[in-house]
């Protein structure tokens, strides 16, 4: 595992997320109040893409069925003791690094 760099902080907007690829898995970072988060893009339900869902506060909802995920930890809030995989995150200058 190593640190990727998979986009700049300036690219993830405050409340907003996105799909970026890192060692070739697509992955949803998520910008919760000023901090970032990562998970799995595909939902656990029908594979949807968690990082084009709606953010509120550390939920993102998934716009296909609807299930919900809680960025900082990829539990999943519709399906209790399902997970997307999550990511350590870290801010290096303007870089957003997640370890893959």
């Amino acid at each position: 595992m190593g640190l990727v760099e998979v986009c700049k902080v300036a690219d993830v907007k405050a409340g907003k997320g996105k799909t970026v690829k890192a060692n070739g898995k697509q992955i949803a970072v998520f910008n919760a109040g000023g901090k970032f988060y990562a998970i799995d893009n595909t939902c656990l339900h029908r594979g949807g893409p968690l990082g084009e869902g709606a953010l509120s506060g550390d939920t993102v909802t998934c716009g296909w069925h609807g299930w919900q995920y809680d960025v900082s930890t990829g539990a999943c809030k519709t399906n209790p003791g399902a997970k997307a995989q999550s990511y350590k995150v870290n801010v290096d200058g303007d870089k957003l690094m997640v370890e893959v």
